[in-house]
């Protein structure tokens, strides 16, 4: 009797496991993380909580989007007379239109990878970053895997996305100048070697943004596990401080994310050389 009993029992238990998730997996589901695929999306795109937001050339988008992507661009999260981030009231209440809100995972994908990670820093410096994801492979990669495109344009968002400003996403002139060269604080040049020629932040060290992605016309990015190999080579070392320039602050922008996506503490100039080369008596090296 014992062993029909065991045998009962054992059954019983296969039935019930193909339908019984494991906590690995719901988490897993629950939070995908700094990259998604167009599969996940594909499963999650009907999901109430999941917003997907695109940026880069409104004509593109008019063409062509993931069905309800609302579109924003970039100039729209601007003050133009500084080229920063506009004041956080304004910046919540733009993203939100594009369908930002609290209670959202949101997707990014866009044209240009450094436009995409512009609006990551953006909802970054509101305290949101948390819940934001990059596509992996934008609409190229959706597209060949036949997954639906949609040409209508959804209207404007109705939530809540709540200011929270985060003070250890953008850093300032002033704050690099003190800690250049400091151990600890790791300063990467997110230029071209020609703009590098022309002069660079004392101590900095160059890493090209297409050797993020495995393949950069795509944007396809590397794993978490290659680019913090990437940022190891650079001289990044696991308890560093990351800090990103460029010329005026996207692509620096897409370093910053790059920086979180493989685990490491990370900030972003905004401004950077342009506004560095306006700081009297501040160093380049040439």
């Amino acid at each position: 009797m014992k062993i029909i009993l065991a045998v009962l029992a054992l059954i019983g238990s296969s039935l019930v496991l193909p339908h019984s998730p494991t906590p690995d997996v719901a988490a897993q589901d629950s939070a995908p993380g700094f990259v998604v695929s167009a599969d996940w999306l594909s499963q999650h795109l009907n999901d109430p909580h999941v917003r997907v937001i695109t940026t880069g050339e409104r004509a593109q988008y008019e063409r062509a989007h993931i069905p309800g992507a609302r579109f924003l661009s970039h100039e729209e999260t601007l003050n133009h007379e500084s080229h920063g981030l506009l004041a956080p009231a304004a910046l919540s209440a733009a993203l939100a239109r594009a369908g930002a809100s609290d209670d959202a995972r949101i997707v990014l994908y866009g044209e240009s990878p450094m436009v995409t990670g512009w609006l990551f820093m953006a909802l970054a410096s509101l305290g949101h970053g948390d819940h934001v994801s990059m596509l992996d492979g934008n609409l190229d990669t959706w597209r060949a895997k036949d997954r639906p495109v949609a040409t209508a344009v959804p209207p404007a968002a109705t939530g809540t996305l709540t200011p929270k400003p985060a003070p250890d996403v953008i850093v300032t002139a002033p704050w690099v100048r003190e800690r250049l060269q400091t151990p600890g604080v790791k300063v990467l040049d997110v230029r071209s070697e020609r703009e590098r020629a022309n002069g660079y932040l004392p101590g900095s060290t160059l890493v090209i943004w297409r050797d993020l992605f495995s393949d950069p016309d795509r944007a396809i990015f590397k794993s978490r596990e290659d680019i913090r190999a990437l940022l190891s080579k650079a001289g990044v070392g696991p308890q560093d401080q990351v800090v990103t320039y460029c010329a005026i602050g996207m692509r620096a922008s897409l370093m910053y994310f790059a920086a979180r996506y493989a685990g490491l503490p990370a900030r972003v100039y905004v401004g950077s050389f342009e506004d560095w080369q306006r700081q009297p008596g501040y160093p380049v090296v040439k």
